[in-house]
């Protein structure tokens, strides 16, 4: 997919959403300014926000799905008892973005457990403020938990694969070298000099 380089972060641009297969409506703002590259993924974030009438719609379709009553918790969180199977009660979120790539989001990506019988959504209300004064969304690591991501800054384009991020991951170096690395070390592996132009291979 390809980043939007006129902006400073890793901005692409998002075209819908959808629960399930049923598209979340995005205000006039929101399409506006995601044509415009306002959506910026930033896996150093921890969840991921949305200006607040999207967030509102967002969890409006989800708990449609699967009726909740919603509390807050530590006045930021809209959380809920629940005792079964989150993965099977709860529906998958879409994303799409442009050149009709599609990103998933399962209900074991954005729910997160503060206790055994207690979940909150990890999407969060309260976008960002673009410079033009547009709202943007930032998706954290959230939407990204269990994908392989590759930013390829040369081509300018950002990429991602499905992947079990308890598994290795072969790594080509520049000199054709093939190593096996745990996912949690590609951060370190990627600053050795000899992996410098290092790529991922399936």
């Amino acid at each position: 997919m390809k980043l939007r380089t006129e902006r400073v972060h890793y901005n692409v641009i998002l075209k819908g959403i959808d629960v399930d297969g049923e598209p979340v409506a995005l205000p006039p703002s929101i399409a506006i300014f995601g044509g415009n590259g306002g959506t910026i993924i930033d896996s150093g974030t921890t969840l991921a926000y949305l200006p607040e009438n999207l967030y509102t719609s967002l969890l409006q379709k989800i708990t449609a799905r699967q009726p909740v009553k919603l509390h807050t918790v530590q006045e930021t969180f809209a959380c809920f008892s629940f005792t079964l199977n989150t993965d099977k009660a709860f529906p998958v979120v879409n994303l799409h973005f442009e050149d009709n790539l599609k990103m998933s989001v399962y209900p074991h990506d954005y729910l997160f457990s503060l206790r055994k019988d207690l979940y909150c959504f990890g999407w969060q209300s309260g976008g960002l403020t673009n410079q033009d004064g547009s709202d943007g969304i930032l998706l954290g690591d959230l939407v990204l938990s269990n994908k392989l991501v590759v930013y390829d800054l040369d081509n300018e384009v950002v990429g991602w694969a499905e992947h079990n991020c308890s598994s290795s991951i072969k790594v080509k170096d520049g000199s054709g070298a093939v190593y096996s690395v745990e996912a949690d070390n590609l951060i370190a592996s990627s600053s050795s000099p000899s992996s410098s132009s290092s790529s991922v291979i399936n």
